[in-house]
Order: structure tokens, then C-alpha cells, then sequence
């Protein structure tokens, strides 16, 4: 049976600055609500939110401080319950963000865990190195710069251990080897589903599992190791039992669907994550890397579909997100850069697969 995302049109709407519905100035869930009828005429499947849970905010949503309610800054559940309703009536399904790799600093696990040191073991804590900790645990550097850990002070005022945060310090990395960490996810996934939401985009889907040895990392430079699969920050084996495990919840929702943001670029590593028991679908980002060049486009496609084929699952296509630039923009800017983004959108829509288009990529934004 072909299932509905198999081939469906994903239109990704980052709320903030999508629609503004009551005039202060932020996008927001009603706002988003009043342009279906807008995005059903463009002839979108499925809607993919980025957060709208409660967050600080550190860094626009993917911080987030509970997983399981709406932000006041884009309505509350109401807002989110009038969305669905609207949107199922047009046919378009609604698609969530889930973080599941961190949480924010203001979580109340994370703010337990300052408190009290025996409450760490939900996040990864370590001792600093040297004769008085003063050095980071290891070597690792955040995705966003600079180290990966930061120092806490102790209730009684002196210099503590350090945490892990592979992004920026307002987002502790989960510890992904504590069965509380698994429980509360299960809640969280089973709370949005019961109300009716569609599925789930996973944030970071390919580093929520960290090697227990927090080996050093021999190569230190981000930009190398986008490209690299041996990037020492990420058990690439652990990991998939925790896309078991969503999948296992999933399973009790036969309709709804597990998109994963894996950074991985070996075909046969891409594929394991598309095995039938963990994501339906994985964000394939050959079209975003590649430049507007006939041999580079062929060489993007042919893998994306070799990666998928090598699953038995279905490709995946994009050519923009809220992480890079704009098509027209990465293509030169200008009517040059315009005409290549409309060619490289002719050519993704019609390819085999479920498209995932940004907001405002079908107005030519630069």
C-alpha cells in the first residue's frame, strides 16, 4: 500500500515569520491557520512546524523547555487545536518538530540538575580535566563554535563539572543511555499524536547517541566534519535503537510518519536509518550541497535514489531550509540566480519521492 508521504508535497512553515495574526509583530499559529487556503491552492500535502513548543527562545525554537505545549509567543494549544481542525479540512496534514538530541537550559530536569548534582544523569556530566578540573572533559567543539562544554557552578559557589552541548550552552545534551530520557520522549510523541498531529521532523536524528568513551576528536574543524561519517561525537550504532524505539510508538499510529534530519553521506550509512523498523522518510540534503552543475545535479540525484533504493524506502528532495540559504540566492542572486531556482524546482518536483519545500522558495525569495 502506498502511503500518503511516500510521494507528498511538504510545505515547511517557520511560524515566526510566516503569518502575523494579531499584529505584534511575530508570526504565530493562527496566522499560519488563515494561509491554508493559500497553501491548499499551491497544492501542499503536509505542513512541517518548526517549534512552537515552550523555549527561551536561544536558539529560535530547537531549545526547548517543554516539549509537551505551545509558546505563548505563537498562541497555545487552542491556537494549534483550531490549526489541525483547519488544515485536516483542506486535506493537508500538520507535521511537528521534535528535538530529542538536547533540551533547554531552562528545562526543569536541567535546572534540577544545577541544583543538585545527584540529578545529573539525564544530561552527560562530566569532571574537567587537569589537577582542578579546569579543562574541558575532552576536545570536542560545538557545531556552532567554540568548545562543547560548559562549566557550572556548585550550589556552594565553588567551580563544578562540566556539561556536554553539541549546539550552543542554552541546550544540554540529553543522555540517551537513561531510561527517563526514552519515557519521557514516549509521552511527548504520544501527547502530540493523540491530539492529532501527523508525524514528526527529528531534529539531529544522526547525533543524539554519544560513544560512552568521549574519545578526543582528531580533527577539530566543524566545516570537515560536516562531511565526514566518522565524526567522533556520534555513536553511529547506539542510535538506531533510539529510532527503534520512536518507531515502536509510531507503529501505534498507522498513518503517521518519522522524517529524520541525518547528516550522513555514505549510501549505505543513509540507508540504515530508512530500515523498516526506524524513520519512514530521511532528509536527503544532495540537492542543497550541490551546485547548479549538470554533472554535480546527476551525481545528487543518482545517490539520493541509490540510498533510498538501498532501503527499499522511498528518496526524499529539497533545496532549502531554515539552516541554509535560499536556491535563488545560492545560485547567483539576481534574474540568473531566479531562473536556476525555478529550473532546480521543475527538476525536484519532478522527481520520485516526497519534496520538502521552505516557505516562500514558490515566490522566488532570495
Amino acid at each position: 500500500m502506498r502511503r500518503w508521504w511516500a510521494d507528498a508535497v511538504f510545505y515547511q512553515v517557520y511560524p515566526r515569520s510566516f503569518a502575523d495574526s494579531n499584529g505584534d509583530g511575530v508570526g504565530d499559529l493562527d496566522g499560519v491557520r488563515a494561509g491554508l487556503d493559500y497553501l491548499a491552492a499551491l497544492g501542499v500535502d503536509a505542513l512541517w512546524l518548526n517549534p512552537v513548543m515552550v523555549s527561551p527562545m536561544a536558539d529560535h525554537g530547537y531549545d526547548v523547555a517543554d516539549p509537551r505545549d505551545v509558546d505563548p509567543l505563537f498562541g497555545d494549544l487552542e491556537a494549534l487545536d483550531r490549526l489541525l481542525a483547519a488544515a485536516h479540512a483542506r486535506g493537508i496534514r500538520i507535521t511537528m518538530d521534535l528535538v530529542p538530541n538536547h533540551t533547554s537550559s531552562a528545562h526543569p530536569w536541567f535546572v534540577e540538575a544545577l541544583a543538585d548534582p545527584r540529578r545529573r544523569d539525564r544530561y552527560i556530566f562530566r569532571d574537567g580535566r587537569g589537577p582542578h578540573g579546569d579543562t574541558p572533559p575532552n576536545n570536542w567543539v560545538s557545531v556552532f563554535g567554540g568548545p562543547a562544554w560548559t562549566r557550572v557552578t556548585e550550589p556552594d559557589g565553588a567551580p563544578g563539572q562540566w556539561y556536554l552541548h553539541l549546539f550552543d550552552p542554552a541546550q544540554p545534551d540529553l543522555n540517551w543511555n537513561h531510561p527517563a530520557v526514552f519515557e519521557d520522549l514516549e509521552k511527548t510523541l504520544r501527547f502530540w499524536l493523540d491530539r492529532g498531529i501527523d508525524g514528526f521532523r527529528i531534529d539531529v536524528a544522526h547525533g543524539m547517541a554519544k560513544p560512552p568513551e568521549l574519545p578526543d576528536m582528531a580533527v577539530t574543524d566543524t566545516a570537515l566534519l560536516r562531511n565526514s561519517d566518522d565524526d567522533p561525537r556520534f555513536d553511529n550504532d547506539s542510535v538506531h535503537d533510539i529510532h527503534r524505539f520512536i518507531r515502536t510508538v509510531l507503529d501505534d499510529y498507522p498513518e503517521a510518519v518519522a522524517v529524520g534530519e541525518v547528516w550522513v553521506h555514505g549510501n549505505e550509512r543513509f540507508a540504515r536509518y530508512l530500515r523498516p523498523d526506524e524513520l519512514h522518510l530521511g532528509f536527503n540534503f544532495r540537492l542543497v550541497q550541490a551546485d547548479f552543475d549538470a554533472g554535480e545535479v546527476h551525481d545528487a540525484i543518482d545517490n539520493a535514489i541509490a540510498a533510498a533504493d538501498l532501503a527499499g524506502a522511498t528518496p526524499t528532495w529539497t533545496l532549502s531550509n531554515h539552516d541554509v540559504e535560499r536556491e535563488v540566492t545560492r545560485y547567483g542572486g539576481g534574474a540568473r540566480g531566479l531562473a536556476r531556482a525555478r529550473a532546480m524546482a521543475l527538476v525536484m518536483l519532478a522527481l520520485p519521492g516526497a519534496v520538502f519545500i521552505y516557505n516562500g522558495e514558490e515566490l522566488g525569495l532570495p
